[in-house]
């Protein structure tokens, strides 16, 4: 299952340069392109704010 980011997000790009499939798009909050993800994880892990969980 594809991982989701909350609106918790701040934006600070964290997640984006950790992902390995580029699914991580910016704006407001980052989105997450669920037919991209591999649900590594390795966004998760890396964010600052915790907004991102497993969808």
């Amino acid at each position: 299952m594809a991982y989701v980011i909350g609106e918790d997000c701040v934006a600070c790009g964290t997640c984006q340069s950790a992902c390995p499939t580029g699914a991580i798009s910016e704006g407001d909050i980052y989105k997450i392109d669920p037919d991209v993800c591999i649900s590594c994880g390795s966004c998760a892990e890396v964010c600052p704010s915790g907004a991102i969980t497993e969808g």
